[in-house]
């Protein structure tokens, strides 16, 4: 820019990196080279064949006035090379518009396709960064912004492609104007070309403002938005919606996230009618000065009509071309700075890419040993765990207890690496975790969360974790009895083959929170990993379905090595050992008779539950559990 410089904004994230337009020019060709080959060919097509429309007729008026000043002079009037020209362009012009026309369907087409294979990109990208990465607020953002631009038909990436086409046709125009015009005077290309920059550099201040005011300060707000769109339409939350009346609260607070961006869109268009009013001023001021100079010239300098009509018609093609290449050059700067966000969040670099790795042990035991390990979240000043030592050994039933908040699932996360630690370190067969492959890393565990995510695919599929091709369908059948889902099983039509959900499949069937956790608890054994890793998985079945649950499962892993996180202390009294945690500390360590003996923490917790184990049916320290011949457990 010139004249009206809009203060550049200063990024803080230090991920964010501007690539300018021709980077992004050549990382959008690099893309259609990739993808779609044809598209360079059809841009030089769509860019001849567009110039050439816009032109032809310029041409042809000079032609026939000429032509008929000629005839007009003549002895003989003959009209036919006046018929002959217009038949002959009239059939030019057809073509070009049928290559045109081709091109550009194709062009869009090619376009179309090459932003979903950039999508594909963005989503193999998110699937394959960390998971304690993407959870943080400001990766979320950053991945807001990279979304919106390949978000739609009309979004940064395929309206930055649509640009360069656009470009091409409008630079091989203003190429044809200046040569023409330049035989006159350059003079007037110069008044053109001053007058144009005038404009655009007033039209990329306000692009600048509004990218500050709307682009760069909504992204917060459109995950807020994202957020409450899923609440309102996600089956999920339909239930709560209703039954505690949430319309009109939620109502409210969409509406209190709309106001900003409202506000923010009253503030964008304003911006705009100031472009729109001095940019017709500007126009107003060049055509002035474009016909004043024509009529002088065919007044004083015997300029002929048919010139005055070719000098004139591209003048203004040329006054056209250059403000629309100009500002397809301020839109193609703007849909750059997004394409930047999309770049930006594409390049952010993951740790373990080109790391050296140490191999997994091959081994049919693996011993876990916690050395002095803290671990704070990302912003947290406080540790969500501290100072644990443990050691989990190859074969070992070790439960994991204590109230909400305690750190229980802190130190899952940590044992799947799905968090790195703070301080300290955790060693697998003696070797940091941290010289893993992390992909190999997860393969030696087989998990169960508390929280089941059903996917909208086949039944046997959600078991297996794979496609149709490479699922044993009887093994997961198996599991799934194992995991207590017969009678569910049994009365699906499609048995193995039903779709679940109802987001790809009309038919699709849904399951209750207790059939989904038992979906992962078969989910695991199919995964036949040498680490079971139970996350609350039961929490929405009854303490004595937990329980026997929990003894089942226990018997059917065989002698690989289970983790337990139950807030139900007597579903796990079967561990070999138990951990108390108590505020991300490790307050005590042992069976369950040598916890219940030290009266501490454990013992407390577990006699205050001990009133419901015997309430809901399942057995106190000193019970086994017994069942009647209806199924249930019988209790003196």
């Amino acid at each position: 820019m010139f004249i009206f410089k809009a203060k550049k904004q200063e990024h803080e994230d230090e991920l964010y990196h501007e690539y300018g337009v021709l980077s992004n020019c050549g990382y959008i060709f690099r893309a259609f080279l990739k993808y779609r080959k044809s598209l360079i060919g059809l841009l030089i097509l769509g860019g001849i064949a567009g110039a050439s429309m816009s032109y032809i007729w310029t041409f042809i008026g000079k032609l026939v006035v000429d032509i008929i000043e000629r005839q007009a002079a003549a002895a003989d009037k003959d009209i036919m090379p006046l018929v002959y020209l217009v038949i002959i362009t009239t059939a030019v012009e057809l073509v070009m518009m049928v290559l045109n026309a081709y091109a550009c369907k194709e062009l869009e087409l090619g376009y179309y396709y090459t932003r979903l294979c950039m999508v594909r990109e963005r989503v193999a990208k998110v699937l394959g960064m960390e998971y304690e990465t993407l959870e943080t607020p400001d990766m979320l953002d950053r991945l807001q912004k990279a979304k919106r631009t390949t978000a739609g038909q009309n979004g940064a990436a395929q309206g930055f492609m649509r640009d360069i086409q656009t470009m091409m046709v409008q630079f091989t125009c203003i190429i044809t104007a200046v040569s023409i015009i330049s035989t006159l005077s350059p003079w007037i290309v110069g008044v053109i070309l001053v007058l144009s920059v005038i404009q655009f550099e007033y039209f990329d201040y306000i692009r600048l403002k509004d990218k500050e005011i709307m682009w760069d300060a909504m992204a917060g707000n459109w995950r807020k938005l994202e957020y409450m769109s899923t609440v309102s339409t996600d089956f999920s939350y339909a239930k709560d919606v209703r039954l505690y009346g949430m319309r009109k609260w939620l109502g409210a607070k969409q509406k209190e996230v709309n106001a900003d961006e409202l506000r923010r869109w009253k503030q964008s268009r304003q911006y705009w009618i100031y472009n729109t009013i001095f940019s017709s001023g500007l126009t107003l001021v060049q055509t002035a000065v474009v016909f004043g100079w024509l009529i002088y010239d065919v007044l004083v300098n015997d300029l002929s009509i048919g010139n005055f009509i070719l000098y004139s018609g591209s003048a203004m093609t040329f006054s056209g071309n250059i403000q629309q290449f100009l500002q397809a050059l301020g839109g193609m700067r703007e849909r750059s700075s997004r394409l930047d966000d999309l770049r930006s969040f594409m390049d952010i670099p993951n740790p373990d890419e080109g790391k050296k790795t140490t191999p997994i042990p091959k081994s049919d035991k693996y011993v876990f040993k916690f050395e002095n390990v803290s671990f704070k979240y990302k912003g947290q000043d406080k540790y969500a765990l501290k100072n644990l030592d443990l050691t989990l050994e190859a074969g070992q039933r070790l439960a994991v207890v204590g109230l909400n908040g305690a750190g229980k699932t802190t130190f899952i996360k940590l044992l799947l690496r799905l968090y790195d630690v703070t301080e300290g370190r955790i060693l697998c067969n003696g070797i940091d975790i941290r010289e893993f492959d992390r992909a190999e890393y997860y393969e030696l565990f087989a998990p169960a969360f508390q929280e089941v995510e059903i996917f909208a695919f086949q039944l046997s599929e959600n078991v297996s974790m794979r496609t149709a091709d490479e699922t044993d369908k009887e093994l997961v059948e198996q599991y799934l009895r194992d995991a207590g889902m017969g009678e569910k099983l049994d009365g699906l039509s499609k048995g193995m083959d039903t779709e679940l959900l109802k987001v790809l499949y009309d038919d699709g069937v849904d399951l209750s929170g207790g059939e989904k956790q038992k979906l992962a608890l078969a989910r695991a054994l199919y995964k036949n990993a040498p680490i079971v890793v139970l996350d609350e998985p039961t929490a929405a079945l009854d303490a004595l379905a937990e329980y026997r649950l929990y003894q089942s499962f226990d018997g059917m892993i065989g002698d690989r090595t289970a983790v337990y996180i139950s807030h139900r202390l007597s579903s796990t009294r079967f561990c070999d050992n138990i951990a108390m945690f108590v505020a991300g500390e490790m307050v005590e360590y042992g069976t369950h008779e040598e916890l219940l003996d030290k009266n501490g923490a454990y013992a407390e917790m577990f006699h205050v539950q001990a009133q419901y184990y015997v309430e809901d049916g399942t057995p106190d320290e000193n019970e086994t559990p017994a069942e009647d011949t209806e199924g249930g457990a019988v209790h003196e």
